[in-house]
């Protein structure tokens, strides 16, 4: 067992001392670990752009809630008080730490038990009490947060857990129950907890957070701490009282398997530290990049994005381009490399068959019998594919049900001679004007053309005409109202046709 926690311990360490050793090998940027970039700092705290600590401050209203003498006594609220302070680290974009003091003091009643109650009237108690904790701080926004949300980010939902230790007193008053037999006057009974081990307690809430600036957070917070302690109510204090009616014990005690907790309400502000412009729980790297493309889109200066030019002009800069001449029009991946996805060796913008290997010398498609059909088979075959292709309504966008149909039409396509040409014919129903008509029906054949060169299929091959409400599949829906929704939806269609 040692030997194993001994190995577990040691590969990190095996792992980050190979790591360090790879990179001191190649400190001159841009190198393989810098992505290609040629302005590069290394990560360290100097080179963040975050800050991470923060003050908070804060108070608001304390509750004695689940316990023998409460804050809600008699339909009516007995309103108590606490302040804090605290030294926030945020360690990761989601998780913090916090050190907080906090102080107060809790305002509870109860009708005591028994005949012993009934003589001591309502029981007033307060309770004083100091704490020192620690607090894990969650940020449930950044958790949820869309990678894609570019919008202003100034909300955030937090989750708080967290455990310490409290000092308090707590002074408990009624009518006769702190009262000698063999002493007239009646004395309070007074308990004072030391902070030590024996007062260790636990808590968790949620808070909202609201940045008001780079500078300052406001926050509504609200906390449950468990005690775990009997007494912290001012109740359930066992006392011997020995006199004429013989000893009273436990002298408050309603429930004893009570432990009395307490809830605060909290409104407070957050001061964060540091010379950067914002704080690790705010912090968007994709609101800065966003911000740096519209810069770059919205300058008029004229940038160089490659000094050493790009020769073959793929986007990819001779300084990194592996294959500085790539064919004009393939698709390349970062290296500057031509795609070739189905590793046939046939790059992608020559292959026939972009997804199934093939020889070079059938542009890489296999070598399987070709059956010759003519145009009228052909065409029936594909329009069985086009059928169904639906819109969202009254636009141009191909839902994603249609896209297996699409898929199958472009292989079916793909099979034919390239020297042949096809039109993609857009149709619309008889609702809306013509001039509408006309125009949504030339959009939806230009955008299932694109979907099909997007597939593999030449541009050479499909042409797109838009026919409006000219080209119906039933003349006699005219009106539309006319017909049943069905025929009316059936003139509504993309169908291909040989030119």
């Amino acid at each position: 067992m040692k030997l194993n926690l001994l190995m577990l311990l040691a590969f990190p360490i095996a792992m980050y001392a190979q790591d360090s050793t790879e990179v001191k090998m190649m400190d001159e940027y841009p190198n393989t670990f810098s992505s290609g970039s040629s302005n590069v700092q290394k990560f360290d705290n100097n080179a963040r752009r975050f800050n991470d600590w923060s003050i908070s401050v804060g108070g608001g209203s304390a509750f004695m809630t689940h316990a023998d003498l409460t804050s809600f006594y008699n339909d009516k609220i007995n309103w108590g008080y606490n302040a804090y302070v605290s030294l926030d680290k945020q360690i990761t974009h989601v998780f913090g730490l916090s050190a907080q003091y906090q102080m107060g003091k809790t305002n509870q009643k109860a009708q005591l038990p028994g005949i012993n109650g009934v003589i001591s009237g309502v029981a007033n108690a307060y309770t004083k009490y100091q704490q020192v904790s620690l607090i894990g701080d969650v940020n449930f926004s950044n958790i949820l947060r869309r990678v894609d949300n570019f919008s202003p980010y100034r909300w955030s939902l937090h989750g708080y857990a967290g455990i310490g230790f409290q000092a308090y007193q707590t002074e408990l008053i009624d009518a006769d129950a702190s009262r000698y037999s063999t002493v007239p006057a009646r004395i309070p009974i007074m308990i004072d907890q030391k902070l030590g081990i024996a007062s260790f307690f636990y808590q968790g809430g949620l808070g909202v957070k609201y940045k008001v600036s780079r500078r300052v957070d406001i926050e509504a917070r609200g906390m449950y701490i468990i005690s775990g302690d009997e007494e912290f109510d001012g109740g359930s204090e066992t006392r011997e009282f020995t006199g004429p009616n013989g000893p009273r014990i436990n002298y408050n005690l309603i429930n004893d398997t009570y432990s009395d907790n307490m809830l605060t309400v909290n409104l407070g502000l957050s001061f964060k530290l540091g010379k950067n412009t914002s704080h690790l729980a705010w912090h968007d790297p994709l609101q800065e990049s966003y911000a740096r493309i519209n810069i770059l889109e919205n300058s008029a200066v004229d940038f160089t994005v490659c000094e050493s030019g790009d020769n073959d002009n793929d986007g990819v800069c001779d300084d990194w381009d592996r294959e500085l001449n790539t064919p004009s029009g393939a698709r390349v991946d970062g290296a500057g490399v031509a795609l070739d996805m189905d590793l046939d060796g046939t790059i992608d913008l020559y292959d026939k068959c972009v997804t199934v290997p093939g020889p070079a010398d059938n542009m890489g498609c296999p070598n399987t019998p070709v059956v010759i059909k003519n145009n009228n088979t052909q065409i029936e075959e594909i329009n069985k594919e086009f059928e169904g292709i639906e819109f969202a309504l009254n636009k141009d966008v191909i839902r994603s049900q249609s896209f297996d149909k699409l898929n199958n039409a472009a292989k079916i396509i793909q099979s034919l001679d390239s020297n042949q040409q096809f039109i993609v014919v857009g149709a619309t129903d008889t609702r809306g004007s013509d001039a509408y008509n006309l125009k949504l029906s030339q959009q939806r054949a230009d955008a299932v053309v694109k979907y099909l060169n997007g597939r593999g299929v030449p541009q050479s091959m499909l042409i797109a005409e838009g026919r409006g409400e000219k080209d119906l599949k039933y003349p006699e829906c005219d009106p539309a109202t006319n017909c049943p929704e069905e025929k009316n939806e059936a003139n509504r269609r993309v169908y291909f046709q040989a030119k």
